[in-house]
């Protein structure tokens, strides 16, 4: 998750985020968080509290919490602990996933989505299989990049998503460019190129790897519009589907990439089943929060609540991990998400 990311973005920012009701139907292609969101709706609405307000006031704090534990977690686990095993990470996340949501469906009426979905076996072969492909891709590239990037200057680079996904989606038919949208491509990708300058430990193979992973969760995005356009699902609905899949695709990728080294090295990072179960629940925890997430406000407070998380994140990374940034990567990260605002409340 993932994932996020979804963002996984962290081995599992893995969900798929949902639009929010109330700006749905002048929301319809916008991405509202940095999730490694889908930009489809859900089925089965996210339960409402009687006081929206209130519950936005609680839900946002967490999702916010949750969503920088994941990727502070998993960078202390590869860098802090040295289990530098990506792979196997992101296959345990998406394992405890694929069960979670089961033990969900089975005991509350949070995956009631699942019911309005006719998963044929072509549906699953032409849509879901291909997209779990890149979903898979992406989540493994992006936590990899953790082994040679610093959290802050990932962060910054993954402001360039927006302008990814356009590229393609551009190149692709799906959407007109304009002279709006070309201006804040510029924006972002200017914003991004700075902040990498500035980058004071700037890694080639991390800078490629992350690259890599931005044109798989974008082409996934894009993907998602094509395949599944019009199918509506939520968070968890879609981690119900995706983590499966992508569990045993990366499972065959972990075969010939780490092998049995990942479990070899388990003994060395102390209390192991702790860390493994805390690290998957936190994760975890991140796919229901969004589920509530979706529903306690508009498009603007959610995009807002996902800057000042990136914010949150990159301070912490600086305090917790001594990731050292530059004044020159602030002001271009400024830039970024100063086009990234506008890009997502502009429709």
């Amino acid at each position: 998750m993932p994932q996020e990311e979804k963002d996984l973005e962290a081995a599992i920012p893995l969900v798929d985020r949902s639009k929010n009701k109330a700006a749905e139907d002048d929301d319809d292609d916008e991405e509202v968080l940095d999730l490694d969101n889908e930009p489809i709706t859900s089925t089965a609405p996210a339960p409402q509290p009687k006081s929206t307000s209130l519950s936005a006031a609680a839900i946002i704090p967490i999702w916010m919490a949750l969503s920088t534990s994941v990727i502070l977690y998993n960078n202390y686990v590869f860098n802090t602990l040295k289990f530098q095993f990506p792979v196997f990470l992101v296959t345990w996340h998406l394992l405890f996933s694929a069960l979670g949501t089961r033990l969900l469906q089975r005991t509350t009426k949070l995956l009631d989505g699942t019911k309005e979905i006719n998963m044929t076996r072509d549906m699953f072969l032409r849509s879901i299989l291909p997209i779990g492909v890149l979903f898979s891709g992406s989540l493994i590239l992006s936590n990899m990049a953790y082994l040679h990037l610093s959290v802050p200057f990932i962060q910054m680079l993954k402001a360039f998503n927006p302008v990814a996904i356009l590229l393609i989606s551009w190149t692709a038919r799906i959407q007109d460019p304009n002279k709006k949208l070309f201006a804040i491509v510029c924006m972002i990708s200017i914003g991004v190129a700075l902040a990498s300058y500035g980058e004071l430990r700037f890694n080639m193979l991390g800078f490629i790897i992350q690259a890599l992973a931005v044109a798989f969760e974008a082409s996934r995005l894009v993907m998602i519009e094509i395949l599944l356009h019009g199918l509506k699902m939520d968070p968890l609905v879609s981690m119900h589907y995706y983590a499966p899949v992508c569990a045993a695709l990366n499972l065959i990728v972990m075969v010939f990439s780490e092998g049995l080294a990942p479990f070899k090295a388990l003994s060395t990072i102390g209390p192991w089943p702790f860390i493994l179960l805390s690290n998957a629940l936190v994760a975890f925890g991140l796919n229901v929060a969004a589920v509530f997430l979706i529903g306690v406000g508009s498009g603007l407070i959610l995009t807002l609540a996902g800057v000042f998380k990136d914010i949150l994140l990159i301070s912490s990374s600086v305090l917790l991990f001594g990731a050292p940034i530059t004044p020159l990567q602030v002001f271009g990260y400024g830039i970024a998400l100063a086009g990234l605002v506008i890009y997502r409340t502009s429709k």
